[in-house]
């Protein structure tokens, strides 16, 4: 089981430095003079640093928060590399650390193993029929992956103080649905399939059957494809949002054996279910009763074996990685082992880790500023809503109670995750171990239901560097690996910082007040706070948005491909962030400066700084093939358009750099749009 983030909204940010010299404010080889800021903004701003960090093998895509990740990983790296060379209680969670990692770090033992650890599970799906799928389906779910459709366990978007059980659409491969249906995406389909004969056959079968298998797969896939909405579509979280008794589920959807299913979920079945997409499910349940034994026992082996590639034999793995990583991505070498078997040691033991983390890299100083910068950036945002002439009078009201009330979370949680129930057995295989792992945690998250929200639980571990708004309980959260440049640099004037973890402050609050999160009162319960004039004239603002961004091609067309646009509708609750944190995170700037004009530095204004740390934080170099996926799947707009696009609504940057009328950069006044 996967945890479904109905609604949590992720700035992906990303980053670490690990070193303790000093860190420019604004690294002035990373510009590109030769470009004027008129032209090309983005390009004058990062250029340098493109030509400087080209794409290495292992990435589809290379940026200023990617050099971060890499520090950050050594950092987390060097913490479990001194817990393996010390003496630790068996039973301990240090214990548990390094018995997981030296299990992902041992090529010679995943090698030997091979297709082993697998076997007994296959045979299990492959010796099952009809009659055993509910009970397959929820051993699947429960420690493998979402095979048909997904369970989790978030606040009631109608009761955020109570934790309900959703049931989401799921089960592809590939993750998107137009990977099934586009026309333009018959390459990958055919990549897919040869994957899917490829650990087939690494897994025992015979090339014809591997095939055939492989091909039964497919067509479970595509017709669950064509059933399911569209990435636009799940943003809408109010037609995503199906509450059923527990009797009507049953009724409904009476393929599955419900009982039993929660039963080996380990869990009393629940009174409400609500169900994401209903017509979805539906398909589902025809598919359960039409397909045959054979295309059920190949869609379910197929859902396994994919899931357990990455913690088997380098040949599975490299089958995993040329198809998903290569094909899909661009990437031309996969990642290290030991990061990867960091990465996934970091990923169980999420929370452990981020109390060593904090411990070695973190300071009280550190939380207090940002504390004050919240402080800014909220009052900032106040006087935003107080000013904007579009809103009315009470709606202005709601709007501040629900600023009012955001609940802050920086650095670390108060209490810490325990693991001692948790265990690793190095005698067991990596995978087993790493299955063993999901099962607990399934388990740990189902214990939830029906009961209250824990609202001092962090969805981020400290040492992930990123951060979030989560409107249930309308918070937002910043972990510690995120505030260090070029997001946050204690060095740097507050024309940096503002430009940089200022903006990503205004970021998250903003989503508070994006197309999903208005919809969010302030006890984070679904609920319309709007008048319906208020409503409309929003909504007219962000169409103008969504438009800015459809015209936007971010690949010209090439041999058999037509060109690709980027997608306004998916990216709208980022863009709106993007272009409200800048807004606010501008306006707490100057209220900080009180009316003082500092000296330039470097030979640039405090305005024009503000605008290129920003501009610094989206530096990257990108593959065509992670363009093209990026653009399908991500809520976020291409790190370019996140600043020219967004830059160009912006008055206070067209001042700063002097862009008039008649530049590659200026936008008419009558064509842009201020939402917050």
């Amino acid at each position: 089981m996967k945890k479904i983030l109905l609604l949590t909204t992720i700035v992906c940010m990303t980053a670490c430095q690990n070193n303790t010299t000093k860190t420019p404010a604004i690294d002035l080889a990373s510009l590109d003079k030769s470009v004027s800021p008129a032209e090309d903004f983005y390009q004058y701003a990062t250029g340098g640093w493109q030509a400087k960090n080209p794409l290495k093998p292992e990435f589809s895509r290379y940026g200023s928060f990617d050099v971060l990740r890499e520090n950050n990983e050594i950092r987390i790296n060097e913490l479990f590399s001194e817990m393996t060379r010390m003496e630790t209680r068996a039973g301990s969670t240090d214990r548990k650390i390094c018995d997981l990692y030296k299990l992902g770090l041992d090529s010679v033992r995943l090698n030997a193993e091979g297709a082993a650890p697998v076997q007994k599970d296959l045979q299990e799906i492959l010796s099952g029929g009809r009659e055993q799928a509910t009970e397959l389906l929820a051993t699947l779910h429960a420690g493998v992956g979402d095979a048909f459709f997904g369970t989790g366990v978030e606040a009631d978007l109608m009761n955020s103080d109570l934790n309900a059980l959703y049931i989401w659409q799921g089960g592809l491969g590939m993750g998107d649905r137009d990977y099934y249906i586009d026309e333009e995406n018959a390459a990958l389909r055919e990549g897919y399939a040869n994957y899917l004969k490829r650990i087939f056959m690494l897994a025992g079968f015979e090339e014809e059957a591997a095939a055939s298998a492989a091909a039964a797969s497919l067509g479970v896939e595509e017709r669950i494809a064509r059933a399911s909405r569209s990435s636009v579509e799940l943003r809408d979280m109010s037609a995503n949002y199906n509450p059923m008794t527990f009797d009507e589920l049953k009724r409904r959807y009476d393929a599955v054996e419900w009982d039993t299913y929660f039963k080996i979920l380990g869990m009393e079945s629940p009174e409400k279910v609500i169900v994401g997409q209903p017509e979805v499910l539906d398909t589902v349940n025809t598919l359960l009763k039409e397909l045959s034994a054979e295309e059920l026992r190949s869609y379910l082996a197929a859902q396994y074996l994919s899931a357990a590639c990455g913690y088997l034999s380098d040949d599975f793995y490299a089958a995993s990685f040329d198809f998903f990583g290569r094909q899909m991505s661009g990437k031309q070498e996969p990642r290290p082992r030991w990061k990867r078997a960091m990465s996934t040691t970091d990923g169980i033991f999420d929370m452990a880790v981020g109390k060593m983390y904090v411990d070695k890299y973190f300071s009280r100083e550190d939380k207090e500023r940002m504390l004050q910068l919240v402080k800014n950036l909220q009052t900032a945002l106040g006087e935003h809503i107080d000013a904007l002439e579009w809103m009315s009078d009470d709606t202005k009201a709601c709007a501040r109670e629900k600023l009012a009330t955001f609940k802050v979370k920086i650095g670390y949680p108060d209490k810490w995750k325990e693991f001692s129930s948790l265990t690793i057995d190095p005698s067991a295989s990596y995978w087993e171990n790493v299955k063993a792992a999901n099962v607990w945690s399934t388990a740990d998250q189902l214990a939830k239901v029906g009961k209250p929200v824990d609202k001092e639980e962090w969805l981020m571990s400290p040492q992930t560097v990123n951060a979030y708004y989560n409107p249930t309980t309308n918070e937002i959260c910043f972990p510690a690996a995120i505030l260090q440049p070029p997001f946050y640099n204690s060095d740097a004037d507050d024309a940096v910082n503002y430009g940089a973890i200022g903006v990503v402050i205004g970021h998250e609050m903003t989503h508070g007040f994006d197309d999903q999160g208005r919809n969010f009162d302030k006890d984070g319960n679904m609920n319309n706070w709007w008048t319906v004039a208020d409503a409309a004239a929003f909504k007219e603002r962000t169409d103008v948005l969504v438009k800015q961004f459809d015209a936007i091609e971010v690949l010209p067309a090439r041999e058999g491909q037509p060109a690709v646009y980027a997608n306004g509708a998916l990216s709208l609750g980022e863009n709106i962030a993007d272009q409200g944190g800048l807004r606010v995170a501008y306006t707490a700037l100057h209220n900080t400066l009180d009316g003082q004009e500092p000296a330039p530095v470097d030979g640039f204004t405090a305005d024009q700084r503000f605008y290129l740390a920003y501009a610094a934080l989206w530096a990257q170099n990108i593959r065509d093939e992670e363009i093209a996926r990026l653009t399908k799947l991500d809520v976020h707009s291409l790190g370019r358009n996140r600043v020219n696009a967004t830059l160009r609504n912006i008055q206070s940057f067209y001042d700063a750099f002097g862009i008039g009328a008649g530049s590659p950069m200026y936008l008419p006044e009558e064509e842009r749009v201020t939402i917050w």
